[in-house]
């Protein structure tokens, strides 16, 4: 598995019944692959896995790795409330032939060290696919210290990645520091994505990346080419959508990004709703201006590219 460039965490795409749709899922997978996307994360919490039963989960990983035919690596993202039904998942991912998984503390429950270390290597055990451990305390209030993940990395071969959400550039150094180049780390948080690469970085687990996969693509590979100049103009456009994806909102900003762009809806499932009044105002207005002057980098300054006038 090579654990490199930009993923996005796919969002779940649902119709007017709020059932799974799955024929845009399979075209949207194509698409985020034609413009630059190195691999498709599935079923995490952009793509709202809370919300889905557990067949849908598989249904949804089944017909993805059909769509998606060998050309990038399809990860599933393994959670549940129990661990005995993320290690199910997890064997149900390997057989419908996912090729790695990105394993998540249990929800709900926030254990102590040797429960959560029980958890998440029951799961690296399950498979013998290669594992992202995925640190989010913010939203999980579980915290993978990087101790506590080259104690994981020494005992299963398997985890090869880490997706770092924590928010703090100095943990993904820190990992880098203690491990080297044993485990790949991925950056989690949309707007930490140049701060991450600095400090070693080698991928990025991306929501905007549903909307705007080449912006994304190309701002990864100005950061790790160390084009200053290009990355931080491009950062300065992307940075007001780029904080969308810290907010407690975050999924139904996003997929209203892609509406806008005519790639999705902003269809959500309970008990998220979709943004209505003054919420939804602000969000369209800051998602228009930016799209309004839509990143061309000419003569080293962002110009406007795409009108949104014909999109109202």
């Amino acid at each position: 598995m090579n654990w490199k460039g930009v993923m996005p965490a796919m969002t779940t795409c649902f119709d007017q019944n709020l059932e799974v749709d799955h024929g845009f899922m399979a075209e949207h997978c194509r698409w985020l692959l034609d413009n630059g996307s190195s691999g498709i994360v599935l079923l995490g919490s952009l793509g709202e896995g809370a919300t889905l039963s557990f067949d849908e989960k598989v249904e949804i990983l089944r017909r993805s790795v059909r769509s998606v035919s060998e050309r990038a690596p399809v990860v599933a993202a393994i959670s549940a409330l129990s661990t005995a039904e993320a290690v199910a998942l997890a064997k149900a991912a390997a057989s419908v032939g996912c090729d790695a998984l990105m394993v998540l503390p249990p929800y709900v429950y926030r254990g102590d060290w040797r429960e959560m270390k029980n958890h998440v290597a029951a799961i690296f055990r399950a498979t013998p696919l290669a594992c992202m451990l995925y640190n989010n305390p913010v939203a999980y209030g579980t915290d993978f210290i990087p101790e506590q993940i080259q104690e994981l990395a020494a005992e299963h071969e398997n985890l090869g990645s880490v997706k770092e959400s924590s928010g703090d550039a100095r943990r993904v150094a820190a990992i880098r520091a203690l491990l080297g180049e044993r485990l790949q780390v991925f950056v989690g948080v949309d707007d930490a994505i140049l701060e991450g690469v600095g400090v070693g970085a080698t991928g990025w687990i991306a929501g905007l990346a549903n909307a705007l996969p080449r912006e994304s693509v190309d701002l990864f590979s100005y950061g790790v080419d160390c084009e200053h100049k290009k990355a931080f103009e491009l950062y300065r456009w992307f940075l007001p959508l780029l904080r969308m994806d810290t907010l407690t909102e975050f999924v139904q900003l996003i997929k209203l990004v892609q509406t806008e762009l005519g790639r999705g809806n902003p269809r959500v499932r309970p008990p998220r709703l979709e943004l209505v009044g003054e919420k939804l105002a602000r969000a369209r207005n800051t998602i228009r201006e930016a799209l309004r002057w839509r990143s061309e980098l000419v003569s080293g300054r962002a110009v406007p590219a795409v009108s949104m006038e014909g999109q109202r």
